[in-house]
């Protein structure tokens, strides 16, 4: 069994997922303590069997996490029906009045601003780093101006989400948790005040959206799940775009041919976003809890027990992708279950697609030439797979 920690297996989770896959879809991981599912089939059933589900676990000591507790306690990501029905009612309907539409022209803009800065320090004769000029600030400004976070306060939301992510890992020492705390805590007394702010002067935003959706017989969010809300959108939102473009860039200039494939024929971008979202999946795992007695391809959940869903192994399926370890950027149609499945499908999947697809166009337009410069830092986390790094030159 694969072991989360170890680097070798960090670099390149693959050939130990397609080893496991060969002898079964479901294996019990005692080091997770839960089964892990590695077939594209079994990780839809867990992902859409309404006998799993998310239950939220308070962080222990209770008394010292609660912020952290306060935001998945309101998360449309960690509840189930009858609360995720009117959540996600209620957030798609703000959702609905054109953000997307409205972002798309900016999101484009500020991916060409972006990308010209990158260019410009390579143009100079350096190097320079994709995630750290491009890849990272993009999703932030996004987030932000989607949420209207008033510019000069803007640095503070990735510190704030880097710090809070980390706390889906597994073996963490306390100073981490205790980080995400004091960063959870911040987060939520800003937002507040944010929210605070959009009651009493509405504008063109989503929280001033968030702030006036009503369900069908009258219901808003409460303002607790209001700052839940924002803070998920932040945190699925800027992990999901900077590590796809990460991980997706990677690729590409170590697939030299997808990349002038892409270079040369700009109408492949959206089948490309997919493509680079299956090949390297910047979510690896995602757990769900039996609430009552479940089976997926042969194995038997109990109620309170957990199973996850393997994305990255249900992305080398050979039973549904052809040449599941190839990089196709034309690949279509492409059945990857990176922004999940069933109830819990990822609501802010639009705009992630905006983001990325801007910033690919962004990239093979000023940078045609563009080169690895040298061999990048990947993270060392398994959950939240992306890299430290990637300088690129031309």
């Amino acid at each position: 069994m694969f072991d989360p920690q170890d680097p070798e297996f960090l670099a390149d989770p693959y050939p130990a997922f397609d080893a496991l896959r060969a002898v079964g879809e479901v294996h019990d991981h005692p080091g997770l303590g839960m089964a892990v599912a590695v077939s594209h089939s079994a990780c839809s059933a867990v992902l859409r069997h309404r006998g799993l589900g998310r239950v939220w676990s308070d962080v222990k000591p209770v008394e010292q996490f609660a912020a952290v507790n306060l935001l998945h306690r309101n998360s449309l990501l960690e509840s189930e029906p009858p609360k995720h029905t009117r959540l996600r009612r209620l957030i798609a309907g703000a959702f609905a009045r054109g953000h997307v539409e409205r972002l798309r022209p900016w999101v484009a803009e500020l991916a060409g601003r972006l990308v010209d800065g990158l260019a410009e320090k390579i143009e100079a004769g350096d190097s320079a780093d994709l995630l750290v000029e491009v890849a990272g600030p993009l999703p932030v400004e996004v987030i932000a101006e989607l949420l209207g976070v008033p510019g000069p306060d803007r640095a503070l939301l990735q510190p704030w989400s880097n710090a809070i992510v980390k706390l889906y890992e597994y073996g963490l020492p306390p100073q981490t948790r205790e980080a995400a705390e004091r960063a959870a805590a911040e987060f939520v007394a800003y937002l507040r005040e944010l929210i605070a702010l959009r009651r009493r002067q509405p504008g063109s935003d989503l929280v001033s959206d968030l702030v006036a959706e009503t369900d069908t017989d009258g219901a808003r969010l409460t303002e607790d799940e209001l700052v839940a809300t924002a803070v998920l959108l932040l945190m699925a939102g800027h992990e999901a775009s900077v590590n796809v473009v990460g991980n997706g860039v990677l690729a590409l200039m170590r697939h030299r041919d997808q990349w002038q494939r892409l270079v040369e024929d700009p109408a492949l971008l959206p089948t490309a976003v997919e493509e680079l979202i299956r090949f390297d999946s910047p979510l690896q795992l995602f757990e769900r809890t039996a609430a009552t007695e479940v089976e997926i391809a042969g194995h038997v959940v109990k109620p309170g027990e957990k199973i996850a869903a393997l994305l990255g192994a249900a992305a080398r399926d050979p039973l549904v992708f052809d040449s599941p370890g190839t990089l196709d950027v034309g690949r279509s149609p492409n059945a990857h279950l990176g922004f999940g499945a069933g109830i819990h499908y990822c609501v802010g999947a639009p705009l992630a697609r905006l983001e990325i697809g801007a910033t690919l166009s962004a990239l093979t337009r000023r940078l045609p030439t563009a080169q690895l410069a040298e061999t990048p830092a990947r993270r060392a986390e398994f959950v939240i797979r992306g890299l430290r790094s990637l300088h690129l030159t031309s």
